[in-house]
């Protein structure tokens, strides 16, 4: 755990850089700070690890005062990655990767063992290691500053700007791969950026900053649904917004109440004539309470039409979402299958709605144009039939 207790930074000639905050970052967290040019956002993570220090205040690392720990040896305890990587250039790959566990004196064996593995998770080839970083591409090198901060295994990971120099593609991809790696190392991350829809993708939570000041510390998710002030509206900007207002609506409030449904016991000449009575291609198939068995499809019926059957007999399994799910989740769901729409059902597994692509464009047209007021987002849960036939068996 880190907290910041009333910690502030005042640079000769009087001006405050970071005015008295009062912060707590939990283990395994990727914080991101944001703000604009001289909002003190890497003057307050540089003070993490003493690179640059506190005028007042606190720094706590697990409950111990930064300032109580060796400088030298605390920066070996934090890994640090800056936006020039800062590879040496006439060492290998591997020398790079394993600077600090050398410091440390690991065995050359455990050195090497490490390497080979922090490379394979980037997806670099093995050889790579007895490159120098000339010879390979800016997005390669940056790479390979992240693994080398990690090579170590430092639980607290600083990170000031890494990916603002690399290209859109090579950046979007850094940024999959090391909030794979966050995650699945448990690193606490602490990281510096000036790119919104950077710090939205990457965050559990954001600190945003303004004239050394902290405007807004919260996830992603209710910054955008409730931002502090005009300041963070304007930095989050109108179109980010206007999408958040979409994202986190849920399906019960756009869905389709009462989709046309069939009961399994039914035969098939029965399904028929309610299908083109409805003008439907398709039934949900419920049983006697309503809960969601299946889907019957015109396909379905046609190769069975000349066989005693029932529904039930011949029904497919269906995804389905629950009540509660976001809308853009749903709409996820949609497009991953190629339905054209989805049921919705209850806690109980009831048929309660039916979403569908229209009712999803008609949703973000009102939002985007109408006066909406965002709801706050539930739960996501995402099955199929198949999921309840084997709760309930």
């Amino acid at each position: 755990m880190i907290e910041f207790k009333n910690l502030t930074k005042r640079f000769p000639g009087g001006k405050i850089a970071v005015d008295s905050l009062n912060l707590t970052f939990n283990d395994g967290e990727f914080i991101v700070f944001i703000g604009t040019s001289g909002s003190g956002k890497t003057t307050s993570m540089r003070m993490i690890n003493r690179m640059i220090e506190p005028t007042s205040g606190e720094i706590l690392i697990n409950g111990k005062n930064s300032k109580d720990m060796n400088a030298v040896e605390l920066r070996r305890q934090i890994g640090y990655v800056i936006q020039q990587i800062g590879l040496m250039p006439h060492m290998t790959i591997f020398d790079n990767i394993v600077m600090v566990p050398k410091l440390l004196k690991w065995p050359v064996e455990k050195q090497r063992k490490i390497a080979e593995e922090l490379i394979q998770k980037v997806d670099l080839p093995l050889d790579f290691l007895e490159r120098y970083p000339s010879e390979l591409s800016g997005g390669q090198q940056q790479r390979i500053g992240v693994i080398r901060a990690l090579a170590a295994d430092q639980d607290i990971i600083l990170m000031d700007e890494p990916f603002g120099a690399l290209d859109p593609i090579t950046r979007d991809s850094l940024q999959e791969t090391l909030k794979e790696l966050q995650r699945e190392l448990g690193k606490t991350v602490i990281f510096v950026t000036h790119d919104m829809d950077e710090a939205l993708k990457l965050a559990d939570r954001i600190v945003i900053m303004q004239d050394g000041k902290v405007v807004q510390f919260d996830t992603p998710d209710n910054i955008l649904m409730d931002p502090a002030n005009a300041f963070v509206e304007n930095f989050i900007g109108e179109e980010r917004l206007s999408q958040a207002r979409t994202n986190f609506r849920t399906v019960e409030q756009i869905m389709i109440r009462g989709p046309v449904s069939v009961s399994s016991d039914q035969n098939l000449s029965e399904a028929i004539k309610l299908m083109r009575t409805r003008r439907v291609d398709s039934l949900f198939v419920t049983d006697a309470d309503d809960i969601l068995l299946g889907m019957l499809s015109v396909e379905a019926i046609d190769t069975n039409r000349r066989r005693p059957v029932t529904v039930g007999e011949v029904m497919s399994e269906v995804s389905f979402v629950r009540e509660g799910t976001l809308v853009r989740d749903a709409l996820q769901r949609i497009l991953k299958l190629g339905y054209k729409n989805i049921p919705v059902v209850n806690e109980n597994n009831q048929l309660i709605g039916l979403i569908t692509r229209t009712s999803i464009v008609d949703m973000v047209y009102d939002t985007i144009w109408g006066d909406i007021e965002p709801e706050m987002p539930a739960e996501e849960v995402i099955e199929t039939t198949a999921d309840i036939e084997t709760v309930e068996g």
